[in-house]
């Protein structure tokens, strides 16, 4: 279990920025959920109770909460963090996140933004050499510690929900200086590895974006590996490090979550999901779907729809 990195109390500057924050996010949250901004790429999140885990799919993207605790579990992996520590995600992938602290009194407030890899591949061409180490390949969900340096950069970009006139030009700037923040933690190095043009994090990059594109199609681990230039054990190996999850794994993953959506955005049957989504046997879809989501179909779209 990967546990948040220090228990250190927030000291008092940090402690007044992380109230202004949550303030923040409260003001533009209507009420419980994820709400989308005026920023591109910026949803905030509010949670007056804890949640059921939650299955998704985390896009590269940068998480920090002003109030609560979450954990999020890749594979047999748990990450739990709270105002002390940020999570990113350096590529696409399929996790399970559960608010665990949260209340009427004293809300779970986040947000989540998500990292575009073109702009972190232009600040280090920018930026230059910035001493990155090369540990070889690591997962891409960690967590940090985080700092009031980034924690400014991100009340900037968030005041500007309260100014929208200011979003076209002072957005770009504060989303700049966030990513730039983030290619110097003590954990940038997992972000440059995967923006450096046909270094082998990108490459296994590559794959996952691949997956994500053909998921409902066989998956040939020979192909794919000549898709991203990599020897099959090499590319079996990498991902593994990276993701946790073997490509076939991975792959299973994003065909059920997409057949869950499909049944409860599109109306469809669990036969046809299925077959949506690449399955050839119903009967072999049901089992893996009642293992990763708790329960078979129907039961598990009555239980979402009760509380939603």
């Amino acid at each position: 279990m990967t546990s948040p990195i220090s228990p250190l109390a927030l000291d008092d500057n940090l402690a007044s920025r992380q109230a202004e924050l949550a303030a923040l996010i409260q003001r533009q949250c209507p009420g419980d959920g994820l709400h989308g901004s005026a920023i591109a790429g910026l949803d905030l999140a509010c949670a007056t109770q804890p949640s059921l885990p939650v299955p998704t799919l985390y896009r590269p993207c940068l998480c920090i909460i002003a109030q609560g605790r979450k954990d999020v579990r890749l594979s047999d992996e748990q990450y739990t963090y709270d105002p002390l520590n940020y999570l990113v995600a350096s590529v696409t992938l399929p996790v399970t996140g559960q608010v665990i602290g949260a209340t009427p009194e004293q809300p779970y407030l986040s947000l989540r933004l998500e990292i575009d890899p073109a702009l972190i591949t232009s600040l280090i061409a920018d930026i230059g050499p910035i001493g990155v180490p090369n540990p070889g390949p690591r997962r891409a969900l960690y967590l940090d510690r985080l700092d009031t340096q980034l924690l400014d950069a991100v009340l900037r970009l968030l005041r500007l929900l309260e100014t929208p006139r200011d979003i076209a030009m002072l957005a770009p700037l504060a989303l700049r200086e966030i990513f730039y923040r983030l290619l110097h933690s003590p954990q940038g190095h997992r972000l440059h590895e995967i923006a450096i043009a046909d270094s082998q994090g990108q490459r296994i990059n590559r794959a996952i974006e691949w997956l994500n594109l053909h998921f409902d199609q066989p998956l040939r681990i020979e192909d794919l590996a000549r898709e991203v230039n990599l020897s099959t054990s090499t590319l079996h190996h990498r991902f593994k490090a990276v993701t946790a999850l073997s490509p076939l794994q991975y792959q299973k993953q994003l065909r059920l979550q997409e057949a869950r959506r499909l049944m409860l955005c599109e109306g469809l049957e669990a036969a046809s999901a299925s077959y949506r989504v690449g399955y050839e046997s119903p009967s072999q879809f049901s089992r893996e779907y009642s293992r990763l989501f708790g329960a078979p179909p129907l039961r598990d779209l009555a239980r979402l729809r009760s509380s939603a």
